[in-house]
């Protein structure tokens, strides 16, 4: 059996590649730029806003598993054309491009985001609040669930709606990663936003895991999960575990740059109807994600 990962180069698509290969499956995938990959099969340098592209990579592929993890990753991306075009536009085509073959894949995984919910409700989320966007990442995201209802019919898609999640190799535009790249630094100072904030964590390893289970499961196609902890934790709660690890504690300075207007304070997944799908999920305690970076 063939996955194709679009993303395969990036952070999550990294792990995923070799998650699915241990699998026992042959792996192809897409990025933006020539990437050789350990144990995948080709990478094809394809921007995923180029619809005729798509179709040829597609086309000549053929595969039996998507996981569409391509696209603009951060909320603070300071291009909106960017953020719509390559979110919705971009899985618009993939979508168009797989619905096109005579034999459409078994599974199409389109990873979606937490940030749909919006960030004015406290307490835990459910796939059945009605989304409340606070950026245009969020909006961009839940078009793009949009879009791929529209191709219900055709394709046989799962929507993710993964929470915050991190590990090694994650970019220190996001916050955990900052925070380990400082202390491994032995920073004496470090510039932070809302200390009390309490949010949902997962570990990478943790979310592919779950692509590759949902990718294994039938009853999945035309469901939309949360991927999550379930386990609100302060940045005030990492500073202390990071400082634990590595014994050295830094000067915190909160930056009202960081600081985002009317933010709950406490805000998490619940991953129950995954669980229902899929069984457990594979727990990672977040000191142990944060000794796995640390040591990186």
């Amino acid at each position: 059996m063939k996955s194709l990962v679009t993303g395969i180069a990036g952070f999550t698509g990294s792990y995923l590649s070799e998650a699915l290969v241990k699998r026992g499956g042959s792996v192809v995938g897409i990025s933006q730029s020539n990437a050789v990959i350990e144990n995948v099969e080709r990478v094809h340098a394809v921007d995923i806003t180029d619809l005729a592209a798509m179709k040829s990579v597609v086309r000549a592929e053929r595969p039996d598993f998507v996981v569409h993890l391509a696209g603009v990753s951060s909320v603070v991306h300071d291009n909106v054309d960017e953020i719509y075009r390559t979110n919705v536009m971009g899985t618009r085509n993939l979508l168009e491009s797989l619905a096109a073959l005579a034999e459409p894949p078994q599974c199409v995984i389109l990873a979606s985001s937490a940030n749909i919910y919006g960030n004015a409700r406290e307490g835990v989320l459910e796939e059945s609040l009605p989304p409340a966007p606070a950026n245009d990442y969020g909006v961009a995201k839940i078009a793009m669930e949009y879009v791929a209802a529209l191709y219900g019919t055709r394709l046989p898609v799962i929507i993710t709606r993964p929470f915050n999640y991190t590990g090694r190799g994650q970019s220190s535009d996001f916050i955990v990663p900052k925070i380990v790249s400082h202390a491994r630094d032995r920073s004496s100072v470090i510039e932070l936003g809302n200390l009390d904030v309490e949010r949902d964590f997962s570990d990478v390893r943790t979310v592919v895991d779950v692509y590759a289970r949902l990718l294994a499961e039938p009853k999945a196609i035309g469901g939309t999960f949360n991927i999550c902890s379930g386990s609100p934790v302060s940045l005030r709660q990492i500073l202390d575990l990071v400082a634990e690890i590595t014994g050295h504690r830094m000067d915190v300075r909160v930056n009202p740059a960081f600081v985002r207007a009317n933010e709950v304070r406490t805000l998490s997944g619940s991953a129950a109807r995954l669980k229902r799908v899929i069984g457990p999920l594979t727990s990672i305690p977040l000191k142990e994600t944060l000794r796995w970076m640390l040591e990186g």
